[in-house]
């Protein structure tokens, strides 16, 4: 590390340096207390006192230092730091890579190089997925499934990934999200409160046993993302706040020193806040392969105290560009994610472009209007029927992700089955509406765990998830429709190819308001879809919506039929459409729509011209073989270029 760089927020290895690092036959030690007094190691190499190992200060640098011939990898330790107003604190290390289980609170010395990955084709083929399926399933691991034999049903880190590849794989995902697994003292803070920030959590293991459950991921073809916290940190004593006698992390005036959760601000306004937080991030990339990072709480990066109506925050976005600009260097194939609520531009253009540098966006835009919408009772949303398509209208500004996260499922918020409008028969149906709409909706999804069985019990940290309700025939059917809506998601081009490009997208009935029908088509190339979305409680024998060509459509899926929990047997094999005009379309085609029902038709070309429109009041064109194959518009300019080269010979 550059000390010079760390000083100026430029640093992004700073845990190449800081904390504990083999040197000969023990260890040095290493941290950061420019305010301090004195500062003494101790641990259990000296029987926890600290008086024979007093650390030394490099100059005037803050930099405090000690090699310890005794101390061994599983030692405990900690800083006690002695305070210029005469008190005297025990810290964690604030760059230590272990630590004891909570509520005990010391340091660990862990061997970073006790395993070694095998996942280098994985990384080598490694890519940012714009054009690729991305369907995320987010997890915490000590809740989504107990282990009967592991201290407080807990799964070791590796033991998890074992347990869970199998069912992500069947359910068909590609990623999976880990809630944050940095060290945090409150297991109802779901690791959102952090107390080290380049360790591990101990709850599941150590750093060896993380790094091996992202091999295994990788081995599996799942790819792994990580929450990161880059906004505050924790208010416990032995932790960052006021580590050295003063406002070393956080703010030092009170008024903005802390969060609404809570716990301190993190001072982007000082170089070594800076190369502290961007070095974390570089951190789990760099040591763990995580193949990418959802930022948390982004807002209050961009507006101070999260709140648009104090003003940007101008140091935290420099910090924030800054960091990207990075991470975009040292890994470009990792996906940089932002959980961002505000409206903020530019938040996933390239920092040279004067964007803040991520990847994707969560737009939680459409996850309000879209929930807000399936809360409301069918005759209803005839008044709201755009707050359905309201966000293919800003969709294309930003790289925009669909979360269902652990975010809506908590806090009274009821679970995303008991928001759907209606009794137990009826909310079945619309989630599986919902569902399909997201899923073939532009964007790449998430989905937190739980969701996908239909649970009633919203998420609790201490327990696992409700897998009993998977006896249930309503339940056990709706996870199978998941199942089968993920598999179809990654396995077509049309749902995730050109998600980014508007013209892989088209409504083709988006003014039924009455009706409150939504139709809508994606391609890619040959590959394409039509979504028929009908969010009122009538059923349409036939509703009529307009297309551009004679075509064939057939049925891939659908939430309404029996083998999903529905009613209704599966539909016609194949509708054709006619040449018979409806609003602007030139075709048509007529389905039935059972009610609160979505259907996914696959749709081709119809081959035998002469009976894909069966409209017989008007002729269908017949091409004969003195046609030519060329358009009418072809035609012309091939005259015209004709014309052009008799007119260059004559010359």
């Amino acid at each position: 590390m550059d000390i010079h760089n760390f000083y100026i927020g430029q640093a992004f290895d700073a845990y190449d340096y800081f904390g504990v690092h083999p040197a000969g036959e023990g260890f040095v030690f290493r941290v950061y207390a420019p305010r301090a007094e004195k500062v003494e190691l101790i641990g259990d190499f000296n029987n926890w006192d600290g008086s024979g190992h007093v650390m030394v200060q490099d100059g005037l640098s803050g930099i405090y230092s000690i090699t310890v011939k005794e101390s061994a990898v599983g030692d405990l330790y900690k800083y006690r730091i002695y305070q210029k107003d005469g008190e005297m604190r025990d810290r964690f290390d604030p760059f230590g890579n272990g630590s004891e289980v909570r509520p005990k609170t010391a340091a660990r010395i862990v061997d970073m190089e006790a395993y070694t990955f095998t996942d280098g084709d994985w990384m080598e083929k490694r890519t940012k997925n714009y054009d690729s399926p991305v369907n995320i399933y987010e997890v915490h691991p000590g809740s989504w499934k107990h282990n009967p034999r592991g201290e407080n049903g807990w799964y070791r880190y590796d033991e998890f990934a074992e347990e869970i590849i199998p069912y992500l794989k069947e359910m068909g995902y590609t990623h999976v999200e880990l809630l944050p697994v940095a060290e945090h003292p409150s297991d109802e803070s779901w690791g959102y409160q952090v107390s080290g920030f380049f360790c591990p959590t101990s709850r599941y293991g150590e750093a060896r046993h993380l790094m091996r459950m992202v091999d295994l991921f990788h081995q599996a073809g799942i790819g792994v993302i990580v929450d990161f916290v880059p906004v505050h940190f924790v208010t416990n004593d032995y932790s960052l706040v006021r580590f050295d006698g003063t406002a070393l992390y956080e703010y030092p005036e009170p008024e903005i020193g802390y969060s609404e959760w809570g716990t301190c601000n993190f001072n982007y306004y000082r170089g070594e806040v800076c190369s502290f937080l961007q070095s974390a991030a570089d951190f789990w990339l760099t040591r763990f392969h995580f193949d990418g990072i959802r930022m948390d709480a982004i807002s209050n990066v961009i507006y101070w105290q999260g709140n648009s109506a104090k003003g940007v925050n101008q140091g935290a976005l420099d910090f924030v560009r800054n960091m990207n600009r990075g991470l975009q260097m040292r890994h470009p194939t990792a996906m940089l994610i932002a959980e961002d609520s505000t409206n903020y531009p530019k938040v996933t253009a390239p920092v040279e472009y004067d964007g803040l540098g991520f990847d994707y966006k969560w737009d939680m835009g459409w996850m309000n209007d879209t929930l807000d919408y399936f809360r409301i009772h069918p005759y209803d949303r005839k008044y709201v029927y755009h707050k359905l398509s309201f966000s293919m209208l800003y969709f294309y500004r930003e790289h925009y992700l669909l979360p269902l996260s652990h975010d809506e499922v908590v806090h009274g918020k009821a679970t995303i089955l008991q928001k759907m409008w209606g009794e137990y028969d009826l909310k079945f149906q619309q989630i599986k509406t919902l569902y399909t709409y997201m899923y073939t909706h532009p964007g790449k999804k998430l989905n937190f765990m739980g969701n996908e069985i239909g649970m009633f019990r919203e998420w609790d940290e201490s327990k696992e998830c409700d897998w009993m309700l998977l006896d249930y025939p309503k339940h056990e059917a709706l996870n199978r429709f998941l199942r089968e809506l993920n598999h179809l998601y990654i396995s077509q081009p049309a749902f995730y190819d050109g998600d980014y490009n508007s013209e892989h997208f088209r409504w083709l009935e988006v003014d039924a308001i009455e009706e409150r029908v939504y139709v809508y088509e994606r391609f890619s190339g040959d590959n394409r879809y039509v979504v028929v979305l009908n969010m009122s409680d009538n059923e349409y024998p036939a509703f009529r919506f307009g297309y551009d060509r004679c075509a064939v459509f057939t049925e891939v899926l659908s939430g309404e039929r029996q083998e999903y929990g529905g009613y209704f047997s599966g539909g016609e094999k194949e509708i054709r459409s006619e040449e018979q005009g409806c609003k602007w379309w030139d075709h048509s085609v007529s389905v039935h729509i059972p009610a609160l029902a979505a259907i996914i038709y696959k749709v081709e070309d119809a081959k035998d011209l002469t009976t894909a429109c069966r409209n017989k009041d008007v002729p269908v064109p017949v091409e004969t073989e003195e046609e030519s194959p060329l358009s009418r518009e072809d035609q012309v300019i091939a005259k015209y270029k004709e014309m052009d080269r008799k007119g260059s010979q004559e010359e």
